[in-house]
């Protein structure tokens, strides 16, 4: 091998590229929390690309669900950062396989009279539901993954999408098991 292909190989061998990465965190629900976990990512100039939170079944904690684009190294350091911000119970890295991720969009269409049974045979095919309507629109309502909103949203963008409004990604773990559970006292 000449020096410029080892060279190559070993510059292929560390780059690395980027992945979407979804977590959930777990935190004490008390004011600040969702600031200092963002700002853990905002500081090391990674963007989220979705972001959910809610309470849990314990009104004590709530669960901050985030997606980012970020390489596996630089995920552990963020990770093992986040364990040690103050309100921070637990955080879990899921994967997608082994996960139930949904988003929730809200589609507001341009719907009149010719064309509005066309863009509810898409809302039905998509199982999705309308909202709202309205004599030249209508609001559309969908759950599921990024994927499926991604295709609902390319069948009705020939109708003309007036707006847009789209909830953070939130996800789960399959089975019995909670991830609340390993993180409570007994």
């Amino acid at each position: 091998m000449t020096t410029q292909q080892q060279t190559t190989a070993r510059t292929t061998d560390v780059v690395m590229t980027p992945h979407s990465q979804t977590l959930s965190v777990l935190v004490e629900n008390k004011p600040g929390a969702l600031t200092r976990v963002t700002a853990l990512f905002s500081r090391r100039g990674y963007n989220i690309s979705s972001l959910a939170v809610g309470p849990t079944e314990h009104p004590e904690i709530s669960r901050i669900t985030v997606v980012v684009d970020v390489e596996q190294q630089r995920l552990e350091q963020i990770t093992k950062q986040l364990n040690k911000l103050v309100n921070v119970i637990k955080i879990v890295q899921f994967d997608p396989r082994q996960t139930v991720q949904r988003e929730l969009i809200l589609i507001k269409v341009t719907a009149d009279n010719t064309s509005r049974t066309a863009v509810l045979e898409i809302v039905q095919m998509f199982r999705a539901k309308v909202v709202d309507a309205a004599s030249d629109s209508v609001t559309i309502e969908a759950t599921g993954t990024q994927d499926k909103l991604t295709a609902l949203l390319g069948m009705l963008e020939s109708f003309g999408i007036r707006e847009i409004v789209k909830s953070g990604e939130v996800a789960i773990g399959r089975g019995g098991r909670a991830i609340t559970d390993r993180a409570l006292p007994s």
